[in-house]
């Protein structure tokens, strides 16, 4: 009996050690499409998106899922993230380019399904034809910086 209380207490003392978020129990989520509460999309992004978290808190240290809707004739111009940024399109298509200057004809459109992932600091633009939706999942504090600072939509509130 006491050597389970010592491996049990072993056990916590490591888990302490991984530090709070590893040792805390992150609760689960489950939520069909009809449940979506859609709101006003992020500042940071031109007017027009809408967002809802899933999953976790974009603003925190952490993982966390996040879907934005985008309407038709939508742009994002040219950005980086802190992070690494796994992008799901849920619904319609997106248009995805790389590089520092915006070029329409040099995206490519990603389908439902279709998934791109990108490092951190990668420049790419966004673009839809049509509503789109698409799910982010990455870790949190989540972050834009754009190219240019004159396309940053927060300078003009």
């Amino acid at each position: 009996m006491q050597s389970k209380l010592l491996a049990a207490a072993c056990g916590l003392s490591f888990l302490s050690l991984l530090g709070p978020t590893f040792a805390q129990e992150q609760p689960h989520a489950m939520v069909n499409p009809g449940d979506i509460a859609w709101k006003e999309g992020p500042p940071s992004l031109p007017k027009g998106s809408q967002m809802s978290v899933l999953y976790g808190d974009p603003t925190k240290d952490g993982i966390f899922v996040m879907r934005l809707k985008f309407p038709a004739n939508y742009k994002i111009p040219p950005h980086t993230h802190s992070v690494d940024e796994i992008v799901t399109v849920v619904s319609g298509e997106i248009k995805f380019g790389m590089g520092p200057q915006f070029d329409a004809a040099k995206t490519k459109t990603l389908t439902a399904g279709a998934v791109a992932a990108m490092p951190p600091g990668m420049q790419h633009y966004v673009q839809t034809n049509k509503e789109a939706v698409v799910q982010l999942s990455t870790r949190g504090p989540w972050s834009i910086a754009y190219v240019n600072p004159a396309d940053d939509p927060r300078k003009s509130q």
